[in-house]
């Protein structure tokens, strides 16, 4: 019988990218995020910056990848954007438009997502 740490670990995996994507050298700015396989227009790519109670951003691993341009394939769409209580909020990056396997995944940084 496992023990309940044994048990979590064996269930539950922590994954800071969809198998979507992979991270690998860009020519745009060392490394950025690309798509693993073709990925359809709206697509959740994943969760790329939470907002923290005291105003301050936190960057997960996606938000750290995904370079920025000026014609991006991708966008981030605030979640809970008013939420202070019982909920967190962070920012979706989502696909613009269908993006083809091997393709940098792009966005256009702002400077406050949220």
């Amino acid at each position: 019988q496992l023990n309940p740490r044994e048990r979590i670990s064996r269930t539950m995996t922590y994954n800071p990218l969809s198998p979507k994507l992979t991270i690998k050298d860009s020519s745009i700015h060392g490394l950025g995020v690309f798509a693993a396989e073709d990925i359809e227009e709206n697509t959740l790519l994943g969760t790329s910056h939470y907002l923290l109670d005291n105003g301050r951003l936190l960057r997960t691993p996606l938000g750290g990848y995904y370079n920025h341009s000026d014609d991006p394939n991708a966008y981030t769409h605030k979640v809970n954007p008013g939420l202070r209580e019982n909920g967190m909020r962070y920012v979706e990056l989502r696909a613009l438009r269908k993006i083809d396997k091997g393709e940098e995944i792009t966005a256009i940084y702002r400077l406050n997502p949220l």
